[in-house]
């Protein structure tokens, strides 16, 4: 007997032993591997069973010849050997009923793997997670939106080891549409469906070039806003950089005469008196500036010295107190009005290498 998991089994047990007192029923259960036991019995006008076997009964008149068993919400823990034993006055009634309690496939998933491009091969495949063995599987072709089932195109290549799985071999537009799975065993069947559709290699360039522009896009956004935040930044810099830069061209400052004499007295006097008489010597020195200069000025080259000269020393910052050196001769002054007059005698300059200062 076979049954479906879930359903009720009703084993059967007809006897003809007369009714009495002496009336003994029982059922046992023999399972591969295991020893044969108990499950219900019927003695002394009394019905026993045990706990787990709650979803055991006596179906029948059991008095009165029947003494099926019926089994409620069956399992698969139920399938095996069932032995049947009337006793009365001496007299037995033997039967037996081999239980096979199956499961139906449960639904199958169906999966498609594969390029979906003309001329690839496109595997389908589908597996029933539940159900008892063996399962069969089945794969159709579905038409007319369903109404009817058809085969499969004659390229399709079926795995006879696992008939589950089937290839469909170069596809072509005649090879697209919707395809059925049935897995199925001897108490039921489950399907499922899956469609194969196919992309055009128009359709993927499409796609393609769509893919290519708008990665170009935004490339080409995104390089415009760092060039513009480059020619900020390098603006900026500019702007911070001009007001520390030297020019190469600017004209250097001119340097300006110092009389010995207010030398002399700038070195003998406090540093506010010597700062004092060196800003009245310029001062006097720009009002004369545009006076034309005697012949023995001019004859002093652009630095303050004339032709000649050995170069002054180069400048330091620390300051040395200076000594007192002898005060060299006056140099005779001219008048404006003798300008004209012949040239004066030479200019003669004392060797000493301090005579002259810039300022």
């Amino acid at each position: 007997m076979k049954k479906v998991v879930g359903d009720n089994a009703t084993l059967p047990c007809h006897h003809q032993l007369p009714s009495s007192k002496s009336l003994d029923i029982e059922w046992l259960l023999q399972k591969p591997n295991s020893k044969q036991k108990v499950i219900i019995t019927f003695f002394g006008g009394e019905v026993y069973t045990n706990e787990e076997n709650r979803r055991l009964s006596l179906a029948g008149d059991y008095l009165g010849g029947d003494a099926s068993l019926l089994i409620s919400d069956l399992l698969l823990a139920d399938s095996g050997e069932y032995y049947c034993k009337v006793k009365t006055a001496g007299n037995y009634h033997w039967s037996q009923v081999n239980l096979i309690v199956l499961e139906k496939p449960s639904k199958p998933e169906c999966r498609r793997d594969g390029k979906l491009s003309e001329g690839s091969d496109v595997k389908l495949s589908c597996k029933s997670s539940d159900g008892s063995e063996p399962i069969s599987y089945k794969w159709e072709r579905v038409l007319d939106n369903g109404k009817s089932l058809g085969k499969l195109p004659n390229l399709a290549l079926i795995d006879l080891k696992n008939p589950e799985i089937v290839t469909l071999r170069n596809l072509t537009m005649d090879s697209t549409g919707v395809y059925r799975c049935t897995a199925s065993n001897d108490v039921g069947e489950e399907n499922c469906t899956v469609e194969v559709p196919m992309q055009h290699v128009r359709d993927m360039g499409m796609v393609a070039g769509a893919v290519v522009g708008i990665s170009l896009g935004v490339l080409i956004v995104i390089l415009i806003i760092w060039l513009v935040f480059r020619k900020k930044e390098k603006k900026k810099y500019e702007e911070e950089e001009t007001p520390n830069e030297i020019r190469e061209d600017a004209e250097a400052p001119k340097a300006k005469l110092v009389k010995p004499n207010s030398l002399s007295s700038s070195r003998s006097g406090s540093s506010r008196s010597g700062a004092s008489s060196t800003q009245s010597m310029v001062h006097n020195s720009v009002q004369r500036g545009h006076r034309p200069r005697p012949p023995a000025v001019a004859a002093l080259k652009e630095n303050g010295q004339p032709p000649g000269f050995p170069q002054s020393p180069p400048a330091y910052t620390t300051v040395v107190p200076l000594t007192k050196t002898p005060e060299p001769p006056t140099t005779p002054k001219y008048n404006s009005r003798n300008i004209s007059a012949p040239t004066p005698p030479t200019l003669m300059v004392p060797a000493q290498t301090k005579a002259f200062q810039t300022v």
